[in-house]
């Protein structure tokens, strides 16, 4: 999270890595050795950072807080704390100065004041320039936002925003996607099956509820103490899947799986559904086709809505993801 008198000067990172701005707005300073790119980013701005850059985080004017998947800390705090570990010739070798210097310059803490921050605002002034000056960036390192993007899927609930790797050079590399999802209030996001991607999911505005079920784990079942004997009967229906659960709120972070494009028990020949569930295969094609909606749905089915029109209890479930 970044202040409007805040600068974050990132680590020299080895892997490559995408930052998300959740909210708010950023200026993004990108070095490397052949040039130098700034960004104005605001919220749903997602960008690749190469391995090898160096990135310099700072806030446009005095705004409200930003947000992003990336931690960040204040300009020089962790630089002092990091040095002062280092032993005396250490230092003074590195640097080829007496160590009273490079503890004053580098090391000592100092109270600095308006100097403090008028620094910060020229620095601040500085990146504006020049992201505003930016002509044209290659499509290698310029950012993309999901809003300027039409929903993938969209109806009177929800809508699902994503950018996958074969419409950005960005993402092909790292073989990733980046999505957004809009959840009203009352609304239910389907359940997905993907056996091959993870996706990590940010809620970013709004409450709600989550779950995930997933295979059981057998070495967990195996370590269950013997006294628990007596819930045999529940553990036998549930020993292949497990259910977890999580009411959400901002700034929750999860791992769900990705999604697929059709129900893909719809997909499973009538002979094999015969086999695979207690229900006739007419039976479960009936319950499948039973939900008109698609990816987003009321969290109140139709039935139960005509059964109990008066008692309705609305869950509130928006989240943002990237």
């Amino acid at each position: 999270m970044l202040t409007s008198t805040t600068l974050f000067l990132s680590q020299h990172n080895d892997a490559d890595f995408i930052l998300a701005i959740l909210s708010g707005r950023d200026i993004l300073t990108m070095l490397n050795p052949n040039n130098r790119n700034s960004f104005n980013l605001e919220h749903g701005d997602t960008i690749k950072l190469p391995a090898g850059t160096i990135c310099l985080f700072g806030k446009p004017r005095r705004q409200q807080r930003s947000k992003s998947i990336r931690s960040r800390h204040s300009l020089g705090e962790n630089q002092r704390s990091f040095l002062s570990g280092f032993s005396k010739n250490i230092l003074e070798a590195s640097f080829n100065a007496h160590y009273e210097d490079i503890e004053k310059i580098l090391i000592e803490e100092q109270e600095k004041g308006s100097q403090h921050r008028r620094d910060i605002r020229d620095r601040r002034r500085q990146q504006s320039q020049e992201a505003n000056l930016q002509k044209s960036v290659s499509s290698e390192y310029e950012p993309f936002n999901l809003g300027n993007y039409d929903p993938i899927y969209s109806n009177k609930f929800d809508n699902f925003f994503e950018i996958t790797p074969e419409k950005n050079p960005q993402l092909k590399d790292l073989n990733v996607l980046v999505n957004a999802v809009e959840i009203k209030e009352g609304s239910l996001l389907l359940p997905h099956y993907n056996s091959r991607s993870t996706v990590i999911v940010a809620a970013i505005e709004g409450k709600g509820e989550f779950e995930l079920v997933s295979q059981r784990n057998e070495n967990q079942q195996e370590q269950r103490d013997e006294d628990e004997e007596e819930e045999e009967d529940e553990q036998e229906r549930s020993k292949q899947v497990q259910r977890y659960r999580a009411r959400l709120s901002p700034g929750d972070i999860f791992v769900i799986p990705a999604g697929e494009e059709d129900n893909v028990i719809s997909q499973i020949h009538r002979p094999v559904k015969e086999l695979a569930f207690p229900g006739s295969a007419q039976l479960v094609d009936r319950l499948l086709k039973n939900q008109k909606q698609s990816y987003f749905v009321n969290t109140q089915p139709q039935q139960r809505e005509e059964e109990r029109p008066r008692k309705r209890d609305p869950v509130s479930s928006i989240l943002g993801t990237f």
